[in-house]
């Protein structure tokens, strides 16, 4: 199997993007090329290992992911966040899983989120943000109704299906991934804080019918270049969040559904998180985050009613399992 590594970056990582590189070239399957896509008006790093190419895109998290990848001439893309470091045979197994489970696209289980405190996933279920699972034997991370997630709580198996994950690794065809047209995606970049991207190419990788697989049982560092959280930032994601949730929702789960009582069961579960998040913001007297929260929201209808995001392609389902 041949495949190009590729890289988002703003060169700013440091010693976490050599660890990257180090990881790359160390692999017992190498990549054929390792092709980093820094945004423009940014200095190259200095970390190197001699052998990558840099090509300067737009910035954005979608900017820097959604292309068209003219410069990769391999079959297969690994695609990496610039903070990252896994083991030798990380490519060579990663690659099994794809050919094991006869899937079309493969990611490592980056956040665990099986591992979290009992009082947070509580929080989490009751929001409808994040619900554990116990295992079905098939599926790993599922969207809910409620523009959330829900994760196996107990994976017993190597690798299950999925329809969501984190975005910052995984391995497909290229031609796989160009079919579903992330560029059509770009309204992601207008939000203050970058969200949600990683669940759009999921989602729609899974409604175009392409099998996405999480991969539990693998060994990968998430180093997180990202930098503390501050008020600013804080409020930033809050506001991105909520404005997310609405857009996605109604552009990859309800627009989608053509049944009108299951139409109605998806107005009924985004009603309730919302519902319970400002609650318990009011409780908590945090009436500067509920404002907030409604202000992201009113200002994800206005753009579900404009122009703009009529006139993007319609998302249609050809895998519903």
């Amino acid at each position: 199997m041949e495949y190009t590594a590729v890289i988002r970056t703003l060169g700013a990582a440091g010693d976490k993007y050599q660890q990257l590189l180090d990881s790359l070239v160390a692999q017992t399957l190498r990549p054929t090329k390792i092709i980093v896509y820094i945004a423009e008006g940014y200095p190259l790093p200095k970390e190197t290992v001699g052998v990558e190419e840099y090509v300067y895109v737009r910035k954005g998290m979608m900017a820097q992911r959604a292309l068209r990848y003219d410069e990769v001439d391999t079959e297969y893309i690994l695609f990496l966040d610039d903070d990252l470091a896994f083991p030798a045979d990380f490519v060579e197994r990663m690659y099994g899983q794809l050919l094991n489970e006869k899937a079309d696209v493969v990611s490592p289980d980056i956040y665990q989120n099986d591992k979290r405190a009992f009082l947070n996933a509580l929080m989490m279920f009751l929001s409808g943000r994040m619900c554990a699972r116990k295992d079905d034997g098939k599926w790993g991370y599922k969207v809910m109704r409620t523009a959330g997630f829900s994760y196996n709580s107990n994976p017993k198996k190597e690798s299950y299906q999925s329809q969501t994950n984190a975005g910052a690794c995984f391995l497909c065809r290229k031609k796989d991934f160009l079919s579903i047209h992330f560029n059509e995606e770009f309204w992601l970049d207008a939000a203050p804080y970058a969200l949600g991207e990683d669940q759009v190419m999921y989602y729609k990788m899974y409604l175009h019918g392409l099998k996405v697989i999480t991969w539990y049982d693998c060994v990968i560092h998430h180093l997180d270049a990202g930098g503390n959280t501050n008020v600013e930032k804080e409020r930033n994601l809050i506001y991105s969040d909520f404005w997310f949730k609405t857009i996605f929702w109604h552009r990859f789960i309800f627009l989608p559904e053509n049944n009108w009582l299951r139409r109605q069961w998806c107005k009924f579960c985004l009603g309730y998180s919302f519902a319970f998040t400002l609650i318990v913001s009011t409780v908590k007297g945090r009436f500067d985050i509920l404002k907030l929260k409604i202000s992201a929201i009113r200002s994800g209808i206005e753009f579900i009613r404009s122009r703009e995001y009529r006139l993007l392609p319609k998302v249609t389902s050809i895998s519903r399992s």
